[in-house]
């Protein structure tokens, strides 16, 4: 996942020469799914009701672009993607001048915990293989390519043979000894941002090329230092600058190149093949498949796609993998005459990506292997753990028993599920280990929390409502890896525990789970728990599913089915089935609608007086669900509606008031509910779950936005009492099974449906499965682990 600050915008920057970059406006390319639309009926039934897709809203990646056949999500796209860019966030100082040294927050921590963690991962990779003179960033494989590559371009070796090599001998399982270890994150001075005079020389640059000029202190920011000379020598690095597209760059390059600017530029192939990666990484891709590559390159107009790829990897911008096919696409051709080698080379794909993801899944795939061919750590006897899983019951039972013996267990189920990792935990407590769970948001936290305390895991501590008390063993996957929550770190920088439980865990990254992986200690146990049809990670990556895929350790089931009609509503969209369900408590109510203004009337009115008279939920209890952000019936339009019903005010505070319901993006893949407190000099103040959150004024336009209507990727790893799904005409198209899946099954209590999709809400529960993603994490498992 990207380390830049999540936004909550899908917007893009105009088209060269153009101040305003409004969302939507000309050239932007882009833009977002609509999410208005004409909607069929009237009145209320119960029953069952429809979804939406899993590619919530259209990036300016256009996922469609980069041959990658994906659309990104919206949340997915939502980091580096934002107001900045497109004009509309935070106006940053003309002259990007000092705003102090502001105390470091959560996100900045988590952010710098993370960028250590890569700097040592990366460090690790240099020391196991000798760096090439030139090049410096490739190793390996990748290297080997490199010098294929600079072969064909000396003439030493043929075109045809610049991806192949020899078949690479496997890797023996990793020996199960102590390794160096990530430093815990210490206090670090707030990030130096560019100088004025910096971000008035790309000011400069930019206004000469027609650009925005708003963009300017982004601009500064990811080029570094000498940004306005990068920018003259290559003007194609404008695509480094998050929101930015092809056709953009191409009318800044011609501005400043003149006559030398063209479709045939090395510049612009390099360019332009990391922009494409890039944006497949926003579409959930570690990696592109090279026809895929080349294909798109074809589609953006670069003549000669292969020269383009060439020359980003001699200039060590990406990195080319081969990997062997497995299954029936691995079946070698037979040969076609008898003097044909009877040893016929392993078919292999040629796969392309940046070098971040690369390298975090490969030290993810490292860390997993580490975990399985490891014995853990010998807390209790066997007997001790055979008499805990005694005392639980069923897939709890199994699940201890797995545990037991094992450094890694999957463990998979709905909501009503997590009483066994919460059993699991009871018990490993009894047996003295130091045991933790993390879940993906506070919200998530806190519930577990209160699962444990009901199970006897901790003490029945009373506190504010909603928050977590402090001797719980909980904590967020942000907070325990950026050092605010959980257990802290030993001497040797892993974190201090012995069993930990990550809930949620479809919601994984690479990176993120490269970063867990490598800081748990030697014999620890790691436990992978969550339900395998919700959506997938904001981020790149399909961790869980890979890892359920790849069979490298024990998986346990749960048979615990989520009650009433609720769950078994869910649980038939699980495997494909739309039922109607008898809701004789009104736990399902369907509200057709014909268009998008009766909509957001209906929605506001179930809101406001519906759900609360009839159900008894209050307003501040009811979640409403929508495919986007955009259009007549998106998060933004519903906000507005509801904003001024249940909250109204003039917005002094960047268009917020004190009492209003927000959602926090502090970072990319994680949005945090909460409500405005008051807002001073020093930023807004917020409420999230009972934590105190300060979002400075300069970000506030860029990293808030208003909550009482989420989109399924921010609404994620929560729970409300009250669920108002939304589901205008026009989101017909964008519909999928895991969208369904996770928007009605965030209900508690109650689910109201605003339908107007009509047919296409059971076509896409039978038929829309989820996007598939291209990654490397089994090919890198399958040498490493023992007996595959």
């Amino acid at each position: 996942m990207s380390t830049e600050p999540e936004t909550t915008e899908d917007a893009e920057p105009g088209p060269p020469g153009t101040e305003s970059t409004s969302a939507g406006g000309p050239g932007t390319g882009g833009g977002e799914t609509g999410t208005g639309g004409g909607e069929t009926g009237t009145g209320e039934t119960a029953g069952t009701g429809g979804g939406d897709a899993g590619t919530e809203e259209r990036t300016g990646a256009q996922g469609g672009d980069a041959g990658t056949g994906q659309g990104a999500d919206a949340e997915s796209a939502e980091a580096g993607t934002g107001r900045a860019a497109s004009g509309e966030g935070a106006r940053a100082d003309a002259e990007g001048g000092d705003t102090g040294t502001p105390q470091v927050s959560e996100a900045e921590a988590e952010l710098r915990a993370q960028q250590a963690e890569r700097e040592r991962i990366e460090q690790r990779k240099a020391e196991k293989k000798a760096p090439i003179a030139s090049g410096t960033k490739l190793s390996g494989k990748a290297a080997d390519l490199l010098a294929a590559v600079r072969a064909v371009e000396s003439g030493e070796k043929p075109a045809a043979t610049v991806f192949e090599e020899p078949p690479a001998a496997p890797r023996s399982a990793p020996e199960p000894e102590r390794r160096p270890r990530p430093v815990a994150p210490g206090p670090v001075s707030a990030p130096i941002g560019p100088t004025p005079e910096a971000v008035r020389a790309v000011r400069q640059v930019l206004g000469e090329g027609g650009a925005p000029e708003v963009l300017a202190p982004q601009g500064a920011t990811v080029l570094g230092e000498g940004a306005d000379d990068q920018l003259r020598a290559d003007p194609w690095q404008l695509l480094r600058i998050a929101g930015v597209r092809p056709e953009q760059a191409d009318g800044f390059a011609r501005a400043l190149l003149g006559a030398e600017c063209g479709p045939d530029d090395e510049r612009r192939g390099r360019a332009v093949t990391g922009w494409l990666l890039e944006q497949a990484a926003l579409a959930g891709h570690t990696v592109l498949e090279m026809p895929a590559l080349l294909a798109a390159l074809s589609q953006r107009g670069v003549p000669e796609p292969d020269s383009a790829v060439q020359g980003a990897i001699a200039e060590g911008e990406a990195l080319v993998f081969q990997d062997a096919l497995e299954g029936e696409a691995a079946t070698p051709a037979p040969a076609a005459e008898e003097g044909a080698e009877e040893d016929a080379e392993r078919p292999v794909r040629v796969l392309v990506g940046l070098e971040r993801y690369a390298l975090a899944e490969e030290s993810l795939a490292d860390g997993l292997a580490r975990l399985v061919n490891s014995a853990p750590k010998q807390d209790g006897s066997a007997e001790d753990w055979e008499r805990a899983a005694a005392a639980a019951q069923g897939s709890a039972a199994e699940l201890i028993r797995a545990v037991a013996g094992q450094g890694l267990v999957l463990h998979t189920g709905g909501e009503a599920s997590l009483a066994e990792p919460a059993a699991l935990l009871t018990a490993a407590s009894s047996l003295g280990l130091r045991a933790w769970a993390a879940t993906h948001n506070p919200i998530g936290r806190n519930r577990f929390a209160a699962l444990l305390r009901r199970s006897g895991q901790t003490a029945d501590v009373p506190g504010q409502a909603g928050e977590a008390p402090a001797d719980s063993p909980v904590a967020t996957v942000s907070g325990l890896l950026a050092g605010l929550e959980g257990p802290g770190r030993d001497a040797d920088g892993a974190l201090d525990l012995d069993l930990l439980v990550v809930l949620d865990a479809p919601q994984l990254d690479v990176e993120t789970a490269a970063l867990l992986t490598e800081s748990l200690p030697d014999g620890a146990r790691l436990v992978l728990a969550g339900d395998p049809a919700v959506l997938w990670s904001a981020g790149p990556g399909r961790v869980f599913a890979d890892l359920l895929a790849a069979r490298i350790c024990p998986q346990v089931a749960s048979r615990r089915p989520d009650p009433g009609p609720l769950g078994e509503l869910v649980s038939g969209i699980g495997v494909g089935e739309l039922n109607q369900v008898e809701a004789p408590g009104k736990e399902v109510v369907i509200v057709p609608v014909r268009d998008a203004a009766e909509a957001v009337h209906r929605t506001v009115q179930l809101v406001v007086d519906s759900v609360p008279r009839a159900i008894g939920v209050p307003a501040e209890k009811t979640q409403v669900i929508t495919p986007g952000h955009g259009g007549a019936v998106g998060t933004r339009a519903l906000n507005a509606a509801l904003k001024e019903r249940l909250n109204p005010g003039p917005g002094r505070f960047g268009g917020f008031d004190p009492g209003d319901r927000i959602v926090h993006s502090p970072a990319p893949g994680r949005a945090l509910p909460g409500r405005v407190v008051t807002a001073d000099a020093e930023g807004l103040h917020l409420s999230c779950e009972g934590e105190a959150v300060v979002v400075p004024r300069e970000w506030v336009e860029q990293s808030v936005r208003h909550g009482w209507a989420l989109t399924a990727h921010q609404a994620v790893g929560s729970r409300w009492p009250a669920v108002v799904v939304v589901l205008p005409g026009d989101a017909a198209q964008a519909l999928s099974r895991p969208w369904v899946y996770t928007a009605f099954g965030r209900a508690d209590r109650h689910l109201s449906v605003v339908h107007g999709v009509e047919q296409a809400l059971p076509r896409a529960v039978a038929e829309v499965q989820a996007k598939p993603r291209t990654t490397r994490l089994p090919a890198l498992l399958a040498p490493q682990i023992s007996g595959t």
